[in-house]
């Protein structure tokens, strides 16, 4: 498997919410949902690497991390299994620790906050907010009613779920205030309107300036245009060459793969759409 450099940028005030938590001695806190972000954005990269798509860029935010990048024109369940993969990462990690006391008790006190933590990223991503996993699993399923519709309905999701953090603010002013509510009902609202995009890789006609290597892959004929995404990668020119029982029988264009692919035929054998 090919795998590409990732790049990690650090918002400005992740260095302050980091820095807060030095001081108020919640930093052991502040570095265990930071792994366990990381945990969740890796295993989004793991997902979207197995169906043919790259997600190398991580941005660290204040409240955790997120990742973007090439998936536009993926399949809704294949890209339904990708947003699924980082709360279910953080799931099982929780169950480990969980099976971890039941062998040694002793360890409860050393990861029972590492737990807390990865359950916490599960059942807040689940939240229907955007940019949450939940968020864009409900949009997911609400564009079969069209683009707009979705995101006017993901939008009043997320307006719901912030309306609801903040009055639960509003009720613990009256006994001890819980901040966190607040910042993260701040953070829901900004992410609703900017965060990473899902994007196909392509290759751009511009690379030619600079020179751009070919890569010829040797591939079945029976092999599904789904199946053929792994071999995609920005950084080079894909030529298929298709064999059937041994014996060569066309050679498929990036192309001509991508309009396959533009059309909805991921299940159509590379045969098929070489004939076409």
């Amino acid at each position: 498997m090919e795998l590409k450099k990732v790049r990690v940028r650090v918002h400005p005030l992740f260095w302050a919410v980091g820095a807060l938590s030095a001081f108020t001695g919640g930093l052991l806190l502040f570095l265990s949902a930071l792994l366990a972000a990381l945990e969740h954005e890796c295993a989004h990269a793991l997902m979207a690497r197995r169906y043919g798509y790259t997600l190398d860029r991580v941005v660290l935010m204040p409240y955790g991390a997120v990742i973007s990048g090439e998936m536009e024109g993926i399949g809704r369940r294949e890209e339904l299994a990708v947003l699924a993969a980082g709360p279910l990462a953080n799931l099982a990690t929780g169950i480990f620790f969980v099976a971890l006391w039941w062998t040694f008790p002793e360890a409860y006190p050393y990861t029972e906050l590492a737990a807390a933590v990865s359950f916490s990223l599960f059942f807040v991503n689940l939240l229907p907010a955007y940019p949450l996993d939940g968020g864009r699993i409900l949009r997911l399923f609400l564009l079969r009613f069209g683009k707009k519709k979705a995101r006017i309905a993901g939008m009043v999701a997320a307006f719901s779920v912030c309306s609801l953090l903040l009055a639960y603010f509003i009720w613990t002013l009256f006994s001890e205030p819980n901040y966190s509510a607040l910042f993260f009902a701040a953070a829901l609202a900004a992410g609703n309107f900017g965060g990473g995009r899902y994007e196909r890789v392509t290759f751009s006609p511009k690379k030619f300036l600079h020179g751009t290597e070919e890569r010829r892959v040797a591939v079945g004929a029976d092999m599904t245009a789904g199946e053929a995404l792994r071999f995609l990668r920005e950084d080079r020119y894909l030529t298929l060459l298709l064999f059937d029982e041994g014996k060569f029988y066309a050679e498929l264009s990036e192309e001509e793969l991508l309009a396959a692919l533009g059309r909805g035929d991921y299940a159509a054998p590379l045969a098929s759409i070489a004939a076409v």
